[in-house]
């Protein structure tokens, strides 16, 4: 393939690998939760299962010791580093693979399932759908697509009210600083929840359920046409 200088660049991000890396693996429960996930999109042995974003790698060990072939896929060095450590320690194999959505190598139609947590805003919206059309191109038909992100569950309706809201929800729920999410606010492209439902809806994508934590969750459970009926 060659060379786009007009390629959008995700690594240039990066920097804050160690900061950010800390506060991933700072949650006791989150093999718990991971678990519950993967038991509730029905995960079988032999599935290849891809992890875009990996973090620390605990939800593709997960995957992993319930028989899945994982791919844990992550822009971060440092993340990466966690989840071979998390891999190691729990004595299972994992693929890693220093990619994001725009990047992460595919065969078409390979995937049992692909989940993406907390990743997808660090996007623009025009590279959001071309990372959902991606996964879309990447997963087996009838296979399952499980979307987590930030996302502006409404229309802001008095612009100071309600990112005033939103920021003081993060803080208060999720034990972020308040400079955290200044930045996040400011740097970041979290987008409005019905623009994300638009842009999977066209990329091909069935939307078998969605949830809002409001102000700032959102939760989308996808498959792809077609497979054994």
């Amino acid at each position: 393939m060659l060379a786009r200088d007009w390629y959008y660049d995700q690594r240039r991000r990066v920097g804050i690998d160690s900061a950010v890396a800390a506060i991933y693996d700072r949650h006791g429960n989150s093999d718990l939760r991971a678990r519950a996930a993967l038991d509730m999109l029905g995960v079988k042995p032999g599935w290849r299962v891809a992890d875009i974003g990996c973090c620390n790698g605990l939800l593709a060990c997960e995957a992993a010791l319930m028989g899945a072939e994982v791919d844990a896929i992550d822009i971060s060095p440092a993340m990466l580093a966690l989840a071979k450590v998390e891999a190691r320690d729990r004595k299972v194999a994992i693929r890693t693979q220093s990619a994001g959505l725009l990047s992460f190598v595919y065969q078409a139609e390979s995937y049992d399932l692909i989940v993406s947590e907390f990743t997808l805003h660090h996007l623009p919206d025009f590279w959001k759908a071309v990372a959902m059309s991606r996964i879309f191109a990447a997963l087996k038909p009838g296979a399952t697509f499980y979307l987590r992100d930030i996302v502006f569950v409404r229309t802001l309706d008095g612009t100071e009210r309600d990112v005033d809201e939103w920021a003081e929800f993060s803080i208060s729920n999720h034990d972020f600083n308040r400079d955290s999410v200044v930045t996040h606010m400011r740097d970041e492209h979290s987008t409005f929840g019905w623009v994300i439902e638009r842009m999977l809806a066209d990329a091909g994508f069935e939307l078998t359920s969605v949830d809002y934590h409001a102000p700032l969750h959102g939760t989308y459970l996808l498959r792809k046409p077609g497979g054994p009926s």
